[in-house]
């Protein structure tokens, strides 16, 4: 058994003193004791807490951070943005996804995360044809996760229109298209290697891009219990469209047409009206914030406190990659709300009133759910996924446990990050991810390649 003595650790139930967690060669934590002596001769670290799931993710995106960010001749939005980012992934070879995966994978390592949510839909060759392995490029991204550490939740993307009504492909979109049969192959490539680390769920990618027809096909084929992820009224211009083919929004189309429950992902979900927030909280699923990227091309704001007051779940991630952190991510999600109503302090309970430990909480939670496997807690039967704080950094040096999480999110640019723990093995310590060499040759390689052709 592998032991831990915490002085102080967040436990599902809050912060406690003196707590000796325990796991076993697998990752699996076995105990997680407050109140105890410390054990002669076992490693010690003053503040720690469970590691964040990002639960949205398309990684090969994090190559085109700042790219984007000079205004055309028409307003920019998020679909002017989209055309660029279609470009720029006609291009992009497997192995180069599987470099800029894992110097991500790394960077969310570093940053606080310890799962990530692969939202994966470049599945075909830059001229359309399927690579003879169905999971090519799936597989290079799992091979990225297993060389950083991070635990992985991949999420095959079902992609075979470009609008609503079953509207073609864009030559843009080619190296997209899937139909239930190929995702169905893919997942099932990919299955084989179901692990601790790894678990395999789907993402049709919307309601524009998958007909109704083909997810059912998807779900009555996999698994029970395997997550299901979806984009989700990100955009007034998706609304717009639902509302023209179906005379519904987004969200009412969905619950109108399927099983949705909680093993779903509704990522975004941004636009809503009174009776979707109702409607998402009660079955259960969990809405996927991302407000960096949110924020990045325009989207708009989620309605949070109303959806919190309904008992609706929320998990956060950095989509795009903008940012790798989410210390920014839940910084920005209760920014927005203060801006959006004018006052302080919006993401509470009647239980809990610090802004800082709710977020956390609540996006573990809601982050463990979305990613479908046994993490997001230090208690017995999660994976020994943990971060090590740097108690010596001025901002946390003698700090109360009550005010540590309100710091650590809303006090500087800092990241306070000193060591992380992934299934029981170390993958950054003193700040550093112990295979950032060799990750981040590879990665200054292909940026050096993908600039040239831009070029």
């Amino acid at each position: 058994m592998n032991r831990l003595f915490a002085h102080h650790a967040l436990l599902p139930e809050g912060w406690r003193n003196n707590v000796l967690l325990e796991w076993s060669a697998d990752g699996t934590l076995h105990a997680a004791r407050a109140e105890v002596e410390a054990p002669t001769g076992v490693q010690r670290a003053h503040y720690v807490l469970p590691g964040m799931v990002n639960l949205h993710s398309h990684s090969f995106q994090r190559a085109l951070g700042g790219m984007t960010e000079a205004a055309g001749d028409t307003p920019d939005s998020f679909w002017t943005w989209r055309d660029l980012m279609y470009r720029f992934a006609r291009q992009i070879t497997p192995e180069q996804m599987g470099a800029i995966a894992a110097q991500l994978f790394s960077e969310c390592l570093r940053h606080g995360y310890t799962s990530i949510c692969e939202f994966h839909y470049v599945h075909r060759q830059p001229d359309g044809g399927m690579y003879a392995q169905p999971a090519e490029t799936a597989q290079h991204i799992a091979d990225a996760a297993r060389l950083s550490g991070i635990g992985l939740t991949m999420l095959p993307v079902l992609y075979s229109y470009s609008g609503f009504g079953e509207a073609p492909l864009k030559p843009e979109q080619s190296r997209f298209r899937t139909d239930a049969q190929d995702i169905l192959r893919i997942i099932d490539a990919l299955s084989a290697q179901r692990g601790p680390q790894l678990e395999v769920g789907v993402a049709p990618h919307s309601l524009r891009a998958a007909s109704v027809g083909q997810i059912r096909e998807v779900l009555a084929a996999l698994p029970a219990r395997r997550p299901v992820h979806i984009h989700i009224a990100e955009q007034q211009g998706e609304v717009q469209q639902s509302l023209d083919f179906s005379r519904r929004r987004p969200v009412q189309y969905l619950y109108d047409q399927l099983p949705v429950d909680q093993r779903w992902c509704l990522v975004h979900a941004t636009h809503l009206v009174d009776g979707e927030v109702k409607q998402i909280a009660r079955s259960g699923a969990v809405a996927g914030l991302c407000p960096t990227t949110e924020a990045n091309l325009g989207d708009g704001l989620f309605p949070l406190e109303a959806f919190l007051a309904e008992g609706g779940r929320i998990g956060i991630g950095s989509d795009s990659h903008v940012s790798q952190s989410p210390v920014e991510e839940l910084r920005w999600l209760e920014y927005g709300q203060r801006l959006a109503h004018q006052r302080r302090n919006i993401a509470v309970s009647r239980s809990q009133r610090r802004v800082g430990d709710f977020l956390w909480q609540a996006a573990l939670q809601g982050g463990a759910q979305a990613a479908g496997r046994p993490v997001g807690a230090l208690e017995a039967g999660k994976r020994a996924d943990l971060l090590v704080l740097d108690e010596q950094h001025p901002n946390l040096d003698g700090l109360r446990t009550d005010d540590l999480l309100g710091t650590l999110i809303f006090n500087g640019n800092d990241n306070l990050v000193k060591d992380v723990m992934v299934g029981g093995h170390w993958v950054v310590r003193n700040r550093e991810h112990v295979a950032q060499p060799a990750i981040a040759a590879r990665f200054r390689q292909t940026l050096a390649e993908l600039r040239e052709l831009r070029s």
